[in-house]
């Protein structure tokens, strides 16, 4: 499976590509920065993390992407970049047909360190480690996007079964309403 992470933000949004599957070594595909300048308008800031982000989807067509939930923090105007720029990584892969997964930061960081509440220097060392990388992915932007790819590909197979089984229970549910309104219609009574 080939996992893009977004590590959502407007003055870097840090994108990283691993292939892998739960329990199998995991390889680094890509990793980098999209940045944008702060001084420049919001809107065009905008258009150059959705430019980042479409180029690399484009180029390692990865089969899921995994970005970070954006959490509430004491800076509303951090939060609102944040919560932009993860909008639009979720909207590159969904008009791809891309599955899309949300994780917290505190599940990619124990999906890596086995830690929920790991420093980003744990973090970094970690994936490293993990990818086999003679260096550090840098900034730490880098180094998280990686994180939810990782955490994606070891508990997003597992996610996805569990939603794929709730659909199948919903669309049963469905096909059994709809049979008895069917019957109902007929004149039967179905209980």
């Amino acid at each position: 499976m080939r996992v893009m992470g977004v590590d959502p933000g407007l003055t870097r949004c840090g994108v990283g590509v691993v292939e892998g599957a739960p329990g199998k070594r995991l390889h680094l595909v890509h990793v980098s920065v999209v940045r944008t300048d702060p001084g420049d308008d919001h809107a065009l800031r905008l258009v150059g993390i959705e430019a980042g982000i479409e180029a690399a989807l484009e180029r390692f067509r990865p089969d899921a992407v995994a970005v970070e939930r954006v959490f509430s923090q004491h800076n509303v105007r951090t939060v609102m970049g944040t919560a932009q720029a993860a909008g639009i990584a979720m909207l590159a892969a969904a008009r791809r047909g891309l599955p899309v997964a949300l994780h917290t930061p505190s599940e990619a960081k124990a999906a890596v360190t086995g830690n929920g509440r790991a420093d980003k220097a744990q973090v970094t060392r970690m994936v490293t480690r993990l990818l086999s990388l003679e260096t550090a992915p840098r900034p730490a932007d880098a180094a998280d996007a990686l994180a939810l790819a990782i955490c994606h590909v070891w508990r997003g197979g597992a996610q996805q079964r569990l939603a794929h089984a709730q659909r199948s229970r919903i669309e049963e549910a469905a096909r059994a309403e709809r049979a008895r309104l069917a019957a109902r219609s007929r004149g039967g009574s179905v209980q």
